[in-house]
């Protein structure tokens, strides 16, 4: 089963549609820069409203150590993302399971930067834009290489009417979506997140059909 995460939450509604919709995660993004950034005491907010097994997420760019020590002291049982420039000691160090993502371009080394931080639980692939992530741009699927040694979250422009193709052409372990769901920026809509989660079981399905 494709695992799903809606990225860029900012209000209690949202979270709790994203639930409803079929999220096994909420993405909660602690960068200030970001028009879906909140601060780490809004992000204990909204976190608390999830049911059990459903996991938040704190993403962050190039922060301090006191930052992200601040979003765990708000969300102590968060999964970490991280989505700057980090180096692998920089994501490894708080001794939690963490995301790393990377930024697909022509001539990016996937596999490189896969054994660089082979202590993440798993990369999430986005596209290479202007500043870090969130711009609605799919990349180009055929740059993933076959045999990277992490599970894969598929994540970069990523919406209702795209997400079964890209399921179908990576098989990876998660989709991340956050503009392909929304009304504006920060602003998620809820029947396109129930489209997004509803086109995601169907790519299990055509999935488990092929195999049988």
């Amino acid at each position: 089963m494709t695992r799903i995460k809606i990225c860029g939450l900012t209000r209690e509604a949202d979270v709790d549609d994203a639930v409803a919709a079929g999220a096994d995660a909420i993405g909660l993004v602690l960068y200030a820069k970001s028009p879906r950034g909140v601060t780490a005491a809004r992000a204990g907010e909204l976190a608390r409203r999830l049911p059990p097994f459903v996991t938040p997420v704190l993403l962050f760019v190039n922060a301090s150590a006191a930052e992200v020590r601040a979003g765990l002291e708000e969300v102590p049982m968060a999964l970490l993302q991280f989505h700057g420039d980090e180096l692998a000691d920089d994501c490894a160090r708080f001794e939690r399971p963490f995301l790393r993502a990377a930024r697909m371009a022509p001539g990016f080394d996937l596999l490189d930067f896969a054994a660089r931080h082979s202590q993440a639980a798993a990369l999430l692939l986005d596209a290479h834009v202007e500043g870090y992530g969130g711009g609605g741009k799919a990349f180009d699927w055929s740059l993933i290489p076959a045999n990277v040694p992490r599970p894969l979250v598929l994540s970069g422009g990523l919406n209702p009417a795209n997400v079964i193709d890209g399921i179908l052409h990576v098989r990876p372990w998660a989709v991340d979506v956050s503009s392909g769901v929304e009304s504006a920026k920060g602003i998620k809509d809820a029947a396109l997140m129930h489209r997004f989660c509803e086109a995601v079981r169907e790519a299990d399905a055509r999935m488990a059909d092929a195999i049988s």
